[in-house]
């Protein structure tokens, strides 16, 4: 990789179907939040990890905090935007591509994102994202251009609005867990016994 690259991960919501906070929950051997930084961090991006909800808690409970950039959303409640919006304004200038994901997406495999990187291209698409069997998930890697479109919506508003009205491109990948959004313990029962893939 031959760019300067970032990845936001989402961890900022209140967590209120789960009962407790998402981003701290294990998966082999460490919690959500901790799996994505270091697989982001692997791929040498700077890892800015948005916080909201029980910021106290979470960070405390982080083992690779030091290898991430924590920011807070003081405004959780206006919805997963802003929240990105915190995360786009702590890039680094000259950042030319980034990945964006919910942090209660913890099994995304180191393959699915080289395949993403491998695809993207700057002049044909903003985004690139993962398909499995036709449905697309996350991360999304996203131009670092695009940051300004983001930027400049309402912060009620939807990523998915301005990824519509964009240059995308799809990659099929061998890899379920691009669909997976872990919102309730019955669906974190799933993940732990295996039987969410």
């Amino acid at each position: 990789m031959n760019f300067r690259l970032s990845a936001i991960l989402l961890a900022a919501g209140a967590s209120s179907r789960m009962g407790r906070p998402k981003p701290l929950l294990e998966f082999q051997g460490e919690t959500f939040l901790d799996r994505q930084i270091g697989l982001y961090a692997s791929l040498g991006a700077k890892v800015i990890c948005v916080l909201g909800h029980d910021p106290g808690a979470v960070a405390r409970g982080l083992r690779r905090a030091s290898e991430a950039v924590l920011v807070l959303n003081p405004a959780p409640e206006a919805g997963q935007l802003s929240s990105l919006q915190c995360g786009l304004r702590a890039l680094c200038r000259g950042t030319e591509a980034f990945f964006f994901t919910p942090a209660d997406s913890p099994g995304v495999r180191p393959e699915t994102l080289a395949a993403l990187l491998q695809a993207f291209d700057p002049e044909t698409a903003d985004f690139v994202q993962p398909q499995f069997c036709g449905r697309h998930g996350h991360p999304v890697l996203a131009a670092g251009r695009t940051a300004a479109g983001f930027l400049a919506m309402a912060p009620e508003g939807s990523a998915r609005e301005l990824i519509r009205r964009s240059r995308r491109r799809f990659v099929e990948v061998a890899d379920p867990f691009v669909l997976l959004d872990v919102d309730t313990p019955e669906a974190y029962q799933k993940l732990v016994e295996g039987r969410a893939q």
